[in-house]
């Protein structure tokens, strides 16, 4: 009798295991972000000169390895010549524009997306009269 109740508890155990184990895990939440709460006037970066306004959307947020940016490029304004360290995607919303890839212009118009790769480097100046309004994103080392 103790023999078939040991089985019995075994069974009913490694029941018990086996369904704790095929529960989905806790979900991981989510994290919401409006323009007004994270936009902040800034020069054009990497010396690009004029007035841009820069949206970092979930910096805060901790280990997260994507950088997910908006930045509005004010008439004349621009992001300056540098040189890549990481793969980096740029997608126009709205406005012109005219990157220097390598050396090379490319028109920047809405519905525009580059990939910058590690090594190459470019530039970004805003032309016409409305905000370039753009949209960056890459990855980085997360933070703790």
């Amino acid at each position: 009798m103790k023999h078939v109740l040991s089985i019995a508890v075994g069974i009913l155990v490694g029941a018990a295991l086996h369904a704790t184990a095929m529960q989905k895990p806790a979900p991981g939440g989510y994290v919401i972000e409006h323009d007004s709460e994270v936009a902040v006037p800034e020069p054009g970066t990497h010396n690009g000169g004029g007035e841009t306004i820069g949206y970092s959307f979930f910096k805060k947020v901790p280990n997260l390895k994507l950088v997910f940016r908006k930045r509005a490029l004010k008439p004349g304004s621009g992001i300056g010549l540098h040189e890549q360290k990481e793969d980096e995607i740029y997608y126009v919303l709205s406005g012109k524009g005219v990157m220097t890839l390598d050396g090379k212009p490319v028109d920047m118009t809405p519905g525009t997306a580059v990939l910058t790769r590690t090594g190459s480097s470019h530039s970004l100046k805003q032309v016409g009269s409305e905000d370039l309004v753009i949209m960056i994103n890459y990855e980085v080392e997360p933070k703790p």
